[in-house]
């Protein structure tokens, strides 16, 4: 599913990645693991095409991420990948179910299409009763339930989540952390998880540890 081969990043005189070799197998859930600064998020962000490495290359579903202009990057995003992030990033203007639908609506289909597609994922993440409000009036783990809705919307092949249970109290946590195992077995993806969470990252099928920029 996913290869990454020689990545290196820096920021200035800072080198962030050193030399990253990886793989991710169809349908794994990995955790990417390690301390503050060791260049989790930014390997994250280059595998989920939201940011660039200097040199290597990311292999998708065999696509060479990093060969693709900016216009084919944001059309392979959104046919491909779902993001969950620590803050859900909701839309506050919009209602549950809209925020649900947009990346569909950003892929050029209409809401009346994917309502009842964005409502069935509801509906299994137990938020569908949820459809109307919008975020302000929803509990923080809902907000999360929304936000991983919405990463499924588009059926992507690959979820990164970036601290997705870092907001939320130890039970919603561990109901977010058993979710992703279920939407494996339901919708096939695969899971790439950056977490300090030890619990998360001891149920996930493998652990990735990033130590100064080096999978170790």
């Amino acid at each position: 599913m996913i290869k990454v081969e020689h990545l290196y990043k820096s920021y200035g005189t800072l080198e962030v990645l050193k030399d990253i070799n990886l793989e991710v197998g169809d349908g794994e859930i990995v955790s990417i693991v390690g301390a503050s600064g060791a260049g989790k998020t930014t390997l994250l962000q280059i595998m989920g095409t939201l940011d660039r490495a200097d040199r290597g290359t990311v292999l998708i579903k065999d696509t060479d991420i990093t060969k693709l202009s900016q216009k084919e990057l944001s059309r392979f995003r959104n046919r491909n990948i779902g993001f969950v992030f620590q803050f859900h990033n909701l839309l506050p203007e919009f209602t549950a179910l809209e925020n649900v639908c947009m990346p569909a609506l950003i892929g050029g289909r209409n809401l009346d299409e994917v309502r009842g597609e964005a409502l069935e994922i509801m509906d299994f993440l137990h938020v569908s009763q949820r459809a109307g409000h919008k975020p302000s009036e929803l509990s923080g783990g809902e907000q999360q339930r929304v936000a991983v809705a919405r990463a499924l919307i588009n059926r992507p092949a690959v979820v990164f989540a970036d601290e997705p249970s870092g907001n939320l109290d130890s039970h919603h946590a561990e109901e977010l952390h058993r979710l992703f195992f279920e939407l494996r077995e339901k919708y096939g993806q695969t899971f790439v998880i950056v977490t300090h969470n030890q619990t998360l990252a001891e149920m996930s099928d493998r652990q990735i540890t990033l130590k100064d920029g080096v999978n170790v």
